[in-house]
């Protein structure tokens, strides 16, 4: 791998982008954060929907762990160090490697995190762990490592759709996959964000739908983050000298 090089004042700008970047989605989801009302009606609503095209897989799923504590932590694991630690590490890797690639990973992640607010405060949604479904909270549960990550504070429990833990993997995976023709890496690429997918939904965290809204969403990101890479090379295109 290439290492590209890099100034001092570039790598402090993007920075101070990502962390401010950071602060402003924690800030955003808490701000956002719906009536408890409008968010147990509107779950119930998404889960008489699954039922109605047999989608409702939550129970099944969590329950196919319940029993193991080898299973649970896996999914506690994946879901708290899989999302945040994977995809700033991926960042700063395709930052110093592959240039185009982070800024077309960086851009996705801000438009599909954008249209994800809108939902936030327009359609709460409780999560599973929160309704009376004879499921568990795995994560608060059995694990303290999720609050150091994002204190309660910080999180709008009513932001279960659509699901950004699951669609912001999925997004690294993409950018990742076409970035590389390692065959490991490839293969985490593949493996990320159906694990997280797994996890979101075997920890309670969100519904089945949350999470094919999440990828809905990111798909959405990812077509804007193209259009604008397309744009920037078209400007730069039209304002380099031309080479006789």
């Amino acid at each position: 791998m290439r290492v590209r090089t890099t100034s001092r004042r570039e790598l402090l700008r993007e920075a101070m982008l990502i962390a401010c970047a950071i602060l402003l989605y924690f800030a955003v989801r808490n701000w956002t954060a719906g009536s408890a009302d409008a968010a147990f009606a509107n779950a119930d609503r998404l889960l008489r929907f699954e039922l109605a095209f047999g989608l409702a897989w939550e129970a099944g799923i969590q329950g196919a762990i319940d029993g193991s504590a080898a299973l649970v932590t896996l999914a506690n694991w994946v879901y708290i160090w899989g999302h945040w630690p994977v995809i700033l590490t991926i960042a700063a890797v395709l930052y110093l490697a592959r240039r185009e690639r982070y800024y077309l990973l960086r851009n996705a992640v801000f438009a599909s995190g954008a249209i994800g607010f809108l939902f936030f405060a327009l359609l709460p949604v409780a999560p599973p762990r929160l309704l009376e479904l004879g499921l568990v909270d795995t994560v608060t549960e059995q694990s303290r490592s999720y609050r150091a990550l994002q204190p309660p504070g910080l999180t709008n429990q009513y932001a279960a759709f659509p699901s950004l833990h699951a669609g912001w993997n999925l997004l690294v995976g993409i950018v990742l996959f076409g970035t590389t023709r390692h065959l490991l890496v490839r293969a985490f690429a593949v493996v990320c964000p159906f694990a997280m997918a797994w996890a979101v939904v075997a920890t309670a965290n969100h519904f089945v739908v949350d999470v094919a809204a999440g990828v809905a969403v990111v798909v959405v990101g990812l077509a804007v983050a193209h259009a604008l890479a397309a744009r920037a090379r078209d400007d730069l295109a039209t304002t380099a000298p031309a080479r006789f």
